[in-house]
């Protein structure tokens, strides 16, 4: 069996759990996400084909909510706040020592070797701990550019041990 039977396998098996209805098309997406990380175009053509709705109508969903991703992110995510509580009180230079720290840019937030992606998020609910950082689904308050650091060179060493 070839890589690409294996991969429509698992994606089946996710939504024979969810007895192939329509009505579970979010849930069909976030553990197929789960699955792979994120959602190659293929494979919401297979899903859209699976449930017999148009591939559009599967894109449309995947593209309209925020948590689900059309392009692979690396291992660990790190979302840096920028609502207002945080950018006043310095989000902007977290992020950029995020950027020279892993070679990073605005369009290319994944590095290379897909360890990590750096998003940017309107708000984080913590504002009274800004500046605001999630990494690798852990809070840190009141961050700053060495802070982040230190915390990019511990998930770069937890990876290297794994």
């Amino acid at each position: 069996m070839e890589d690409r039977d294996i991969k429509f396998l698992k994606v089946q098996q996710i939504i024979d759990a969810h007895e192939g209805k329509v009505a579970h098309l979010i849930a069909i997406l976030q553990e197929t996400q789960a699955e792979y990380g994120y959602l190659p175009k293929e494979i919401l053509t297979y899903i859209a084909t699976a449930l017999g709705v148009s591939p559009a109508t599967v894109l449309g969903v995947a593209t309209f909510y925020a948590q689900f991703s059309l392009i692979p992110k690396g291992k660990y995510v790190i979302r840096v706040c920028d609502g207002t509580a945080c950018h006043v009180r310095g989000s902007e230079p977290i992020m950029m020592a995020i950027r020279k720290e892993l070679g990073i840019s605005p369009d290319n937030p994944t590095t290379d070797d897909l360890m990590f992606t750096v998003e940017t998020v309107s708000c984080l609910g913590a504002c009274g701990l800004a500046p605001v950082v999630v990494a690798h689904e852990e809070v840190h308050g009141q961050m700053t550019p060495q802070g982040i650091v230190e915390i990019i060179n511990k998930l770069a060493q937890t990876a290297s041990t794994n």
